[in-house]
């Protein structure tokens, strides 16, 4: 297919003059580069899994508690399903050496790290955590002071000393703090905090007492355009390069917590191994409704390396302890549907069995492990009830109907919710009882309050010889979303049990994902339409935007494509076009508002990294969704 150049303007002329050639400037944001740039460093082929000591006793830890927990994961059963990382969070450190910057273990909470005549070393707890099949994880923050400093009220727990001897943040020792954890005391994971760049403003209550030196804010957690991207993103690139040069084997992971502030939705997959999305989770049903939206439809920014992070599983605890398994099950079935990493955070070492079998279920750990790394998508979308599907490495789907309420419903579920024919049986296993069931077209289920169906389902595919791109969100990359103007999701559950509780006015959104790439939607939740005829799958984009396609094996690229029938905009044009490794393959003409559809195709044998590339002309103004409708990559 050739390209049709279509002058509405002096800038599309341009533009179409620039895709008919080929031609890219080298510096453009939108030009084909034949590469994936999301991030694949370290050990995050899948999810990871295990248990963090925050949950269960803040900054209140120990040796005791930290191998307790190993002992029990072993014990459990747990690490042979895949819960090997166990990670210390904030509370360990007594304080930092003013002469040479050398970071002190608190000597009575970790005897195993003391050394006649020496620094006190982590190296004997890591070699024992290696010596039982699993892995360490340490903890820091961006700034000079962590996050308990900043917010505890009592100071049993934290740094002694000075001033200076108290800043225990990577701020100023990025370099040395990494080669120490890594090199020197063995670790295989960090977590890495961004309270030391957001809360010691020189007006914050403990940089006036005089506890803590002032650090200008560079984060900001209400209003995005106050916190300073590209610094943040830098102090990260020194870690990242810190990271490959003290781990050449390549065996670590990078946690990002800085609780979806400073637009980390559109950059965080490019950074890390887990990005978290949200503030921190609570037990209570509110809090993990928050913490889930976060993430739960940012499917297409999370791939292979780099996951969604909305926090850790709170089993154990409030709304799901023993008494309260629905939610436990709900909890724990919608972090494996949406690739969450699964770090438990109770305390482990007297954990009663009914906890112990939610966390060890071994087909929902497999639909969170799966190798296909595809986060599940909304197929059906409510305040009440949604309905996530999620397509698995060996063509099966998973399928979980989730009630956020605390009543009973009666909920249909569809062949066609899961991309399946409606003339073939679907076949159903209930992964938490084991119970089968078959439909046809669809059928009703009575679900409970706060409960959530799970099952893996087998059928006969709508599309038989290939793949819709919203079936494989693993494999599509937003390398440039469109997102000019980060905004606030407003669509995100707010809960009244966040850090302050019902004090103030309550809390704001916080997260700026809204407007991001969609599957099977246009961007902000609306349908899939182009002038008048609706889809039922495809990806919705704001103009202006590149995505990255990894292509396993298949021959043919097909959509149709069009300016979106929710654009505010009716005069803005956008054109489209398919690059293959760096290559334009095809194109479209500038279309705008009230265009019918056009069909793209391209041949895509042998081609590695796919691109798709959406234009618009005029700058600023109101965002232009545009839909990618029925993208698929077909066999033949």
């Amino acid at each position: 297919m050739t390209f049709s150049k279509v002058i509405i303007g002096p800038a599309l002329a341009v533009m179409a003059s620039v895709l008919a050639t080929g031609a890219q400037a080298a510096d453009e944001p939108l030009a084909a580069t034949g590469r994936w740039s999301a991030y694949t460093a370290g050990r995050a082929a899948t999810p990871p899994m295990g248990w963090s000591s925050w949950n269960a006793f803040a900054t209140d830890i120990d040796e005791d508690k930290i191998l307790g927990a190993a002992r029990a994961l072993v014990r459990d059963g747990l690490a042979a399903k895949g819960y090997r990382y166990v990670n210390i969070d904030d509370g360990w450190a007594l304080q930092r050496r003013v002469r040479d910057g050398a970071l002190i273990i608190r000597p009575g909470r970790f005897p195993i790290t003391q050394r006649p005549g020496g620094d006190a070393s982590f190296r004997p707890l890591t070699d024992q955590l290696h010596g039982m099949g699993l892995k360490a994880g340490i903890y820091s923050d961006l700034g000079r002071n962590t996050c308990s400093q900043a917010y505890s009220s009592d100071d049993t727990d934290l740094p002694r000393g000075s001033v200076p001897e108290r800043e225990i943040g990577l701020y100023g020792h990025i370099d040395q703090d990494i080669a120490l954890f890594f090199a020197t005391w063995g670790f295989d994971f960090i977590k890495v905090d961004g309270c030391g760049l957001r809360a010691y403003g020189a007006d914050a209550a403990k940089v006036r007492s005089g506890q803590y030196r002032a650090l200008p804010p560079i984060l900001n957690m209400d209003f995005v355009n106050r916190s300073d991207i590209p610094a943040v993103q830098a102090l990260f690139g020194q870690i990242n390069a810190a990271l490959v040069r003290e781990n050449p084997d390549g065996d670590y992971l990078l946690s990002l917590c800085i609780w979806g502030a400073a637009d980390v939705r559109s950059w965080g997959k490019n950074v890390g191994n887990i990005s978290r999305t949200s503030d921190d989770i609570n037990p209570t049903w509110g809090r993990m409704l928050t913490n889930f939206d976060s993430a739960a439809k940012r499917a297409f920014y999370a791939h292979p390396g780099s996951w969604n992070d909305p926090d850790m599983l709170f089993i154990g605890k409030g709304d799901f302890d023993t008494e309260h398994l629905t939610e436990a099950r709900s909890h724990m079935s919608m972090w494996a549907m949406i690739n969450a990493p699964l770090m438990i955070g109770m305390d482990l070492r007297q954990a009663p069995k009914p906890l112990l079998d939610v966390f060890g279920n071994a087909q929902v750990i497999a639909l969170d492990q799966d190798a296909g790394g595809h986060q599940a998508v909304v197929a059906f979308d409510s305040d009440d009830v949604q309905i996530f599907v999620k397509t698995l490495a060996g063509g099966e789907k998973a399928v979980a109907i989730f009630n956020r309420t605390a009543a009973a419903l009666n909920v249909d579920l569809t062949a066609a919710q899961m991309k399946f024919r409606d003339d073939a049986d679907v076949n159903l296993v209930d992964l938490w009882n084991g119970g089968t069931r078959r439909l046809r077209k669809g059928s009703t289920f009575r679900i409970a309050g706060h409960q959530t169906l799970l099952f893996r389902a087998t059928g006969k595919r709508v599309l038989t010889d290939g793949l819709y791109l919203s079936e494989q969100p693993g494999n599509v990359n937003p390398a440039v979303d469109g997102v000019a103007e980060p905004t606030p999701d407003p669509m995100i559950h707010r809960s009244a049990t966040g850090w302050q509780g019902t004090r103030g006015s309550g809390e704001g959104p916080i997260y700026a994902g809204w407007g991001g790439v969609q599957a099977d939607r246009a961007p902000y939740g609306e349908a899939l339409a182009i002038n008048g005829v609706r889809f039922d799958t495809g990806v919705g984009v704001l103009a202006n935007s590149r995505l990255e396609v990894r292509n396993q094996g298949y021959r043919r690229f097909r959509a149709i494509v069009g300016v979106n029938d929710s654009a505010r905009d009716t005069r803005r044009a956008a054109t489209f076009a398919v690059y293959g490794d760096g290559k334009l393959l095809a194109s479209r003409r500038a279309m705008t508002w009230g265009d019918a559809g056009q069909e793209i195709t391209a041949d895509v044998t042998g081609v590695r990294i796919i691109e798709l590339v959406t234009r618009s002309d005029g700058a600023g103004g109101v965002p232009l969704p545009t839909t990618w409708a029925e993208a698929a990559l077909l066999r033949r």
